[in-house]
């Protein structure tokens, strides 16, 4: 059967892949374009999986609020021409509304689909994340070219506050809530650095032991959050700034 170059094009634009790939699918389908979108499906599931070990260093991250939920979703791919696909974007803002709905797991579920279909039009591999918090005190930031979002859940409902909180996160990216919460491990692994340090500096023994207790502490407080120095305010640090409040959970997601 000849296939004729308009239902090439048609096909090209309901899938995006390229011309001899669209001429080879109607042919194998004697010309049936629903057919032949299925074929290219298939190959492009097959594609998918030899690209799955390729580099996803674009995307965008969207957060969604409604009542004492939010959500927070992180969608993946190869280039920044593809994070601002409209249709990539739509992946991204209705798994985020799902989450808020019928949770992480199903979303992150609903996602799958299409994602494999627009992976058999442009091509790119591509993953998500999603994140559902709970809670009375929630506020939420995304920052302006939507790489980084963040949630967070603060003890009271504060809702200037907690945006604030959201945006400290977003800017200085703290690891821990409080300094206790920074893993004994972790501090064991500085303080190997810390001490070689000193030795080079030829530090005298008998101080050693006061200057890496200067330094944990310090190491402690630069990665929690409430210890930090307020971003909006360099004179106070994120506990002054909430007053008495304090903040419960935090998630951010970076690309």
């Amino acid at each position: 059967m000849s296939i004729s170059a308009s239902q090439v094009s048609s096909l090209r634009q309901r899938t995006g892949v390229s011309m001899m790939a669209c001429k080879k699918a109607l042919e194998e389908t004697g010309g049936d374009e629903e057919k032949a979108i299925e074929i290219l499906r298939k190959k492009g599931a097959a594609k998918a999986v030899e690209k799955s070990g390729r580099a996803t260093t674009e995307g965008i991250v969207v957060t969604k609020i409604d009542g004492n939920k939010a959500s927070v979703v992180k969608l993946l791919c190869e280039t920044d021409f593809v994070s601002k696909n409209e249709e990539f974007r739509k992946i991204a803002n209705d798994t985020a509304d799902i989450a808020l709905r019928d949770g992480a797991d199903v979303a992150k579920q609903s996602a799958e689909q299409p994602i494999k279909d627009l992976f058999t039009k442009l091509g790119e591999n591509m993953s998500i994340e999603v994140k559902v918090m709970e809670g009375e005190g929630i506020g939420d930031y995304i920052h302006s070219n939507s790489k980084i979002g963040v949630l967070v859940n603060l003890k009271d409902l504060d809702t200037e506050k907690a945006k604030d909180v959201a945006m400290q996160v977003a800017a200085m990216n703290p690891s821990v809530i409080n300094p206790e919460d920074v893993s004994d491990d972790e501090v064991q692994k500085e303080k190997i650095i810390w001490e070689d340090q000193l030795k080079q500096e030829g530090k005298p023994e008998e101080i050693m032991g006061r200057i890496m207790e200067g330094k944990e502490k310090k190491y402690r407080e630069a990665n929690a959050l409430m210890k930090q120095s307020f971003v909006k305010d360099g004179n106070k640090t994120v506990e002054q700034y909430l007053e008495g409040n304090s903040v419960i959970e935090f998630v951010r997601f970076s690309i």
